[in-house]
């Protein structure tokens, strides 16, 4: 029997077996996904196969630059968090009052954190994180001239460009288009990103593929984790609107070939008793915890907590979303120390933009420009601040603080010192932006970024210079070397370098003029083959 229930409205046309013939034209493949609530980037069809994540090749494993166990976890506080009233400015309390006459945190109600600063007492969970040294703030993150607006800020925020962008891609699906440049053919093991919520979001988006496993709400995203299921296409019918269900069904359980693997890491750990029952944001953390702690290789996760856009009755609307965040933060953190994983996972806040210093009318707060970034865990070894905080005597005409930290500055520091990502390849994905990073406690354990060490030795370092791409490669002990060239495909299309490198000397690879090939513009892959191992990274050709 075909689906009916679309041939009750009498301006739709039917069929005579009562199947709708009209409306779902206008229906795409985006806007079923949407529809039903799940949007992913796991796998993709070729000439009708589906190609699974379950078998990566060794080349794909190989192009990880970030050797170590470290795991980001973004917190997305959608709406445009009121930074003022979540680190309050205790040396300027009078200006801030004055500000706030009625949405004003009173000094009766804070949590201190220095002789300067405070939080509310719905973050009294909190406390204690600070109290450990595992929560950093930095002061006044933004940008210049922000937009004001949620979805061109939220655009901004995860491409990056301060200009309308050249095409519609995030920071971190331009970092993993790099280490992935074949991954449309060979994708990871594991989903490189997952995120709850913020569906549409560009930051897990890369130039050509999206690098997220991307689910619409916990609920969608447990299902999937308890027992892997997948959408049922055996009740459905012949007629158009049915075949057209059965395909989109069938594109999104393909997509979704990362449920074995979601499901087994989760299966694999157990729930932790503390988290909020009835919190939808604990709910995102708890499943993310049990992933984690079932060693699923997910390297970045983002969540979601909504409602921060308090234009009216900030007060208690404010505080209830702080509570959350509060709670949600510290069992998270309770959960992965009993595990013994706390010190592997690093979390950040991020939103749209900030909130107006000045209350409105409406017992609230209009769109702002700088905010507050939250850092926690035990990485950070210290509380502190970092950064300069908002001079609250100089506002701009709209009644707006100047920000004092660049957002892609907290970006490019996470990016160097915690996954530990190479300069160069951070700047490509900054879009060229070039910062020094802030302190925020940790390193990648004092190695230089700039030079990718393998474990048995080998270096290899790439450099662009004059339209010519160059491979720099050292190895401390003498070693065979084999050198490989692949385009995006996995074809191989040149051997490079086929030699004996002596104890102390250096290979230096003109990739263009070594291939002996014509090598059209554009992304390719090398491959080092040695007796201790094989290595790889991605390069560009222009």
């Amino acid at each position: 029997m075909c689906d009916t229930h679309h041939s009750q409205n009498k301006n739709i046309k039917t069929n005579k077996d009562g199947c709708n013939t009209e409306d779902h034209k206008k229906w795409n493949r985006r806007s079923f996904l949407q529809a039903l609530g799940l949007v992913g980037g796991g796998s993709m069809m070729l000439g009708n196969t589906a190609l699974t994540a379950s078998r990566p090749s060794p080349l794909s494993i190989a192009l990880s630059q970030a050797e170590n166990d470290n795991i980001l976890v973004l917190v997305r506080l959608q709406g445009g968090n009121d930074g003022f009233n979540t680190i309050i400015p205790v040396y300027d309390y009078d200006i801030y009052a004055n500000a706030r006459p009625l949405i004003k945190i009173p000094p009766s109600e804070f949590i201190t954190l220095d002789d300067d600063f405070a939080m509310p007492k719905p973050m009294n969970k909190l406390e204690n994180l600070w109290g450990d040294g595992q929560m950093r703030v930095v002061h006044g993150v933004g940008y210049e001239d922000s937009s004001l607006s949620h979805f061109r800020g939220s655009d901004i925020y995860a491409n990056t460009s301060l200009d309308e962008p050249d095409e519609r891609s995030g920071f971190m699906g331009r970092y993993f288009q790099e280490i992935y440049p074949d991954y449309i053919f060979n994708p990871p093991a594991s989903p490189p990103s997952i995120q709850i919520g913020s569906i549409g979001n560009l930051i897990f988006r890369g130039p050509e593929n999206d690098f997220s496993f991307a689910v619409s709400s916990p609920e969608r995203l447990e299902q999937y984790a308890l027992n892997g299921t997948s959408y049922g296409t055996e009740t459905l019918g012949d007629c158009t609107y049915d075949e057209q269900v059965r395909h989109i069904r069938e594109v999104t359980n393909t997509t979704f070939t990362y449920a074995d693997v979601i499901s087994s890491a989760y299966n694999q750990s157990t729930d932790f008793a503390e988290y909020l029952d009835d919190d939808g944001f604990a709910r995102q953390l708890r499943i993310i915890a049990r992933l984690i702690k079932g060693n699923l290789g997910t390297k970045v996760y983002l969540v979601t907590l909504g409602g921060f856009d308090t234009h009216n009755n900030q007060i208690q609307r404010h505080q209830e979303l702080l509570n959350s965040l509060s709670e949600g933060i510290s069992t998270f953190y309770n959960d992965l120390a009993a595990a013994g994983w706390d010190d592997k996972v690093l979390t950040m806040t991020t939103s749209e933009f900030g909130r107006r210093f000045t209350e409105n009318g409406s017992l609230g707060t209009d769109h702002g420009t700088a905010a507050p970034t939250l850092f926690f865990g035990p990485a950070l070894d210290g509380n502190g601040f970092a950064g300069e905080h908002p001079d609250l005597t100089n506002l701009t005409r709209g009644g707006n603080v100047t920000y004092g930290t660049d957002f892609r500055q907290v970006y490019a520091t996470v990016l160097k010192d915690w996954l530990c990502i190479d300069e160069g390849t951070v700047g490509r994905v900054l879009l060229g932006a070039d910062f020094e990073s802030l302190d925020l406690g940790f390193n990648c354990s004092g190695t230089n970024s700039n030079i990718p060490l393998d474990g048995s030795g080998v270096t290899h370092i790439v450099s662009y210079s004059d339209s010519q791409t160059l491979i720099n490669i050292a190895t401390p002990e003498t070693r065979h070397i084999n050198v490989s060239l692949y385009n995006v495909i996995g074809q191989k299309v040149a051997t490079l370098s086929n030699e004996m490198l002596m104890e102390g000397d250096e290979l230096i690879i003109n990739v263009k003029e070594s291939a002996n090939t014509r090598l059209s513009t554009g992304p390719y892959v090398y491959l080092i083959e040695t007796n201790g191992g094989n290595y790889s990274r991605s390069i560009l050709i222009s």
